[in-house]
């Protein structure tokens, strides 16, 4: 599915002058890592005066192998953006946590008898993962993240420092719709921001936190750019604010159909290189 660009958007190539990439499901599939072919587009791009940026769910050190391949000179918006570092200089731009109140009260309701064995959970401090114990989804998890996970038995104990992020993962993707339901009626946006990156994964960060604000700080409050100037592409909820934020939003083909709904075009799906397609479409020929 392929949708076209409204006749009435004022975008032309020479206008983008941002990037934003999500990385899985966008610019890394199943081999977890970038295809060539999205490798050439995006260096073309940046060839063409156009800054390139991530913004993923990831920790920053999971994805700072990306912004390193893609030859990122921007800031890396972590965590859907509750994390944004520099890493050329180590620059800590932005951080913002979910009150350890918060947190307690998230692990309480994980730890509810009826959920308790469904699910792992996550605490992402200081860029370290903490876990209750390794299962065979967090083992999964920190392989294809190439990161440790730290199991700590009652995750009570790290709770002294605020999480960046709060994760549960079910291979029961009917458990993380529920979960999200409920959670949703519990916290209201003021106080949580709550979403799936993936079907199996419920994530809870800071109510001022996700990607559609991560880029607008970043276009706006660092670049003096507005969002006209940019073009975002991910593929699934968690980017939905970045796509309805930026002057052109572009799914992937793998996105679910509500991602690709407020899209302004569908690229092919991921392993079909869809993000160069989108890429060479947009921003290096004339449409």
């Amino acid at each position: 599915m392929q949708i076209s660009v409204d006749q009435n958007t004022q975008i032309a190539p020479r206008e983008i002058k941002l990037l934003v990439l999500d990385i899985d499901g966008t610019i890394a599939g199943e081999s977890n890592t970038i295809n060539p072919r999205v490798k050439e587009a995006v260096k073309a791009a940046q060839n063409c005066g156009v800054q390139v940026a991530i913004a993923t769910g990831r920790m920053y050190r999971s994805a700072l192998r990306f912004h390193q391949d893609i030859g990122s000179t921007l800031p890396l918006l972590a965590y859907q953006g509750a994390w944004i570092q520099n890493p050329a200089t180590g620059q800590i731009h932005r951080h913002l946590c979910v009150p350890p109140a918060t947190a307690h009260k998230l692990l309480d309701y994980f730890e509810q008898p009826q959920l308790r064995s469904l699910l792992s959970v996550h605490f992402y401090i200081n860029d370290c993962l903490y876990v209750r114990e390794i299962t065979p989804e967090t083992e999964i998890y920190a392989q294809r993240s190439e990161i440790e996970a730290i199991s700590v038995g009652d995750l009570r104990r790290v709770l002294k420092d605020a999480p960046t992020k709060v994760l549960a993962l079910s291979d029961d993707t009917e458990v993380i719709d529920r979960l999200l339901g409920n959670l949703r009626s519990q916290y209201t946006p003021a106080e949580l921001y709550l979403t799936k990156s993936v079907a199996t994964f419920f994530e809870a960060t800071n109510p001022l936190v996700n990607k559609g604000t991560s880029v607008r700080y970043l276009a706006e409050e660092l670049l003096k750019i507005d969002a006209a100037n940019v073009m975002t592409i991910g593929d699934n909820f968690n980017d939905v604010e970045m796509l309805e934020y930026a002057g052109l939003g572009i799914a992937m083909g793998n996105a679910p159909m509500d991602v690709q709904a407020v899209a302004q075009w569908v690229a092919p799906n991921v392993e079909q290189d869809g993000a160069a397609i989108a890429i060479e479409k947009f921003l290096l020929n004339d449409y």
